[in-house]
């Protein structure tokens, strides 16, 4: 069984900055895209960030000029989060998808507010 799991997450001021990190359980090289979602109070959620095996990057257009998404040889997920929005709160969850399949982590909290 995968496992996901997402840090860094918190409170943070508009404007401010947030990374978080998801370490995975095996190769992210095998899958098909790693990703970042959030989930708001009421709503869907939604695709934030994805990269491919290839390194195709995709942004949702809310986020795009602030977020990065990034990856490492050792089984890290990065989302670089700067010009925070109070419209960024939400929880937010990292993926990793095969073919027929979604793993999911925990889900980790970002808060954005003065």
């Amino acid at each position: 069984q995968v496992q996901l799991v997402e840090s860094g997450g918190g409170l943070v001021q508009p404007g401010g900055s947030l990374r978080l990190s998801c370490q995975a359980s095996e190769n992210i090289f095998s899958f098909n895209a790693v990703a970042w979602y959030r989930q708001a109070p009421g709503k869907e959620r939604e695709l934030v960030a994805s990269i491919a095996g290839g390194g195709y990057t995709n942004y949702a257009d809310s986020v795009k000029g602030r977020f990065t998404i990034s990856r490492d040889l050792r089984n890290g997920v990065y989302l670089q989060m700067n010009n925070l929005k109070p419209e960024d709160t939400a929880v937010y969850y990292c993926n990793a998808n095969r073919p027929t399949v979604h793993y999911w982590g925990q889900g980790t909290q970002v808060t954005v507010s003065s």
